[in-house]
């Protein structure tokens, strides 16, 4: 029997041992999709305590507790810090096979030094030792990201934010990580959606153009492109909740935009007209400039309304939506494809049934460069144990595991970055287990370079980062 959380853990192979702490585990992490603030990295943000660095932001955590009977006032709520750790290192040890409960402790080894068990006996002295940890200098957001080995960062951001903070981090000296943003235009083509008069005002006055249609609004838009690349943009990202391709004459989408612009009711097949003909020229415009489009869609958001209406969006009330939109997704590609405007693109189905249709979707349009197409790493509700395993057999099963760009973060906390390592040795030893088995030969060097390859140097190569290793 292994010791919990222990050198090997996750590793049930000779091979795998050897491949992650040989050859994976030293590797830097491209971490090319996140939700953290620029803000925090350029002000070197100081974590109060544990409960704001682990509990803050993190919905993860906060379904958890909620499944555990927590009443929301020490979830979100008012209740002191001290009393929220306490929940939620109580409810902890029923979270068995959950990755929460083995991410946690990750962290607590990782960064803290801090062998103990999370439980409602020892959450105590876990408050006492990580509260004395964070006072120090280099448990400020940015010695976490130099501990983690962090080499870029790929942040999401609006259209019409500044960008100020990116700005600020490239002229500052003592940044020595890379941090880049992602341009997320979702809210420009959410026309069927409350407040998209008042985003086409903000876009109008931050792009210092005066948006009465939608040639108007793509001018716009190609001004935010030009000012994200300057600054350094390599991706764009999408969320939605399925894949509309619908689409529509110049004169209908200029007909739907103008009563959306008026504020008029949008229907459903209007609004799939109109994103349809956005997601078209986002794509072209995302080829010329060699981002990679990323696209996240099968989420089905605020499921609980009264819930998310009292505390607000991203606060743990998203679910799985098990709509198939294969076809729209294939014609899309194809579209683009037409007129050889494809850009890199990654495709994530939140859905774990779309694996093996995302991975034949996908390899109908490779070509023009190593690994173009992407079947983005294990999403949300498949960042798991399971899950990536499930991700990468079909991968390896369909298409090509040595061509994936690994794995990402996705999330808003510093401390996440030890979700690199979990994936790293979840990698390790489902390649471990083929050699074993017979299924390929242990040629370790070059096993060796393949999986430091996916954790670090197919990501930092597609991305367009200088690679140190």
């Amino acid at each position: 029997m292994q010791d919990f959380m222990g050198k090997n853990v996750l590793l049930r192979n000779e091979t795998a041992k050897t491949l992650y702490h040989e050859y994976a585990a030293h590797m830097p992490i491209i971490d090319y999709h996140c939700h953290i603030d620029p803000r925090q990295i350029m002000e070197n943000m100081r974590f109060e305590n544990i409960t704001k660095a682990w509990l803050g932001e993190d919905h993860y955590k906060w379904r958890l507790m909620r499944a555990m009977g927590v009443p929301e006032e020490f979830v979100t709520g008012s209740a002191p810090d001290r009393e929220k750790f306490q929940k939620f290192c109580e409810i902890i040890p029923y979270c068995i096979g959950n990755p929460v409960h083995q991410w946690t402790h990750l962290e607590l080894q990782r960064y803290f030094g801090c062998d103990l068990v999370i439980n409602k006996e020892n959450a105590q002295a876990v408050w006492d030792i990580t509260g004395e940890k964070l006072k120090q200098d280099n448990f400020r957001v940015r010695g976490v990201i130099k501990a983690s080995n962090v080499q870029a960062i790929g942040t999401t951001d609006d259209p019409a934010d500044s960008l100020e903070w990116h700005s600020a981090l490239r002229n500052d000296a003592s940044n020595t990580v890379i941090v880049v943003p992602t341009m997320r235009p979702d809210m420009v083509i959410s026309i069927d959606k409350p407040g998209f008069t008042d985003y086409m005002a903000k876009l109008a006055q931050v792009s210092g153009v005066r948006i009465g249609s939608v040639a108007d609004l793509k001018s716009a838009m190609l001004k935010r492109i030009t000012f994200f690349s300057e600054m350094g943009c390599r991706a764009s990202d999408h969320g939605m909740g399925y894949v509309a391709y619908r689409p529509a004459d110049e004169k209908t989408i200029e007909g739907i935009f103008q009563k959306g612009l008026a504020g008029g009711h949008v229907s459903i097949s209007e609004a799939e007209m109109f994103k349809t003909n956005m997601m078209l020229f986002f794509g072209r415009e995302f080829s010329k400039l060699g981002w990679a489009m990323q696209l996240h869609y099968g989420a089905q958001r605020d499921c609980n309304g009264a819930a998310s209406r009292r505390l607000g969006p991203n606060t743990g009330f998203d679910a799985i939506n098990g709509r198939v939109c294969g076809e729209e997704l294939a014609a899309f590609l194809n579209a683009l494809a037409e007129d050889g405007s494809l850009p890199k693109t990654i495709l994530y189905s939140l859905n774990p049934c779309d694996n093996a249709l995302l991975e034949s979707i996908g390899g109908c349009f490779q070509g023009g460069g190593v690994g173009k197409i992407q079947h983005g790493s294990a999403w949300w509700f498949n960042d798991t144990k399971r899950g990536m395993e499930d991700h990468m057999l079909t991968m390896s099963s369909i298409g090509i595991l040595g061509s994936f760009i690994g794995m990402l973060t996705d999330s808003r906390s510093f401390l996440s970055y030890t979700r690199h390592e979990y994936f790293r040795r979840i990698l390790c030893n489902m390649v471990g287990d083929m050699v074993e088995n017979g299924e390929y030969p242990r040629e370790m060097n070059f096993l060796g370079t393949l999986v430091e390859d996916i954790s670090y140097r197919n990501a930092a190569k597609y991305f367009g980062f200088e690679v140190k290793a």
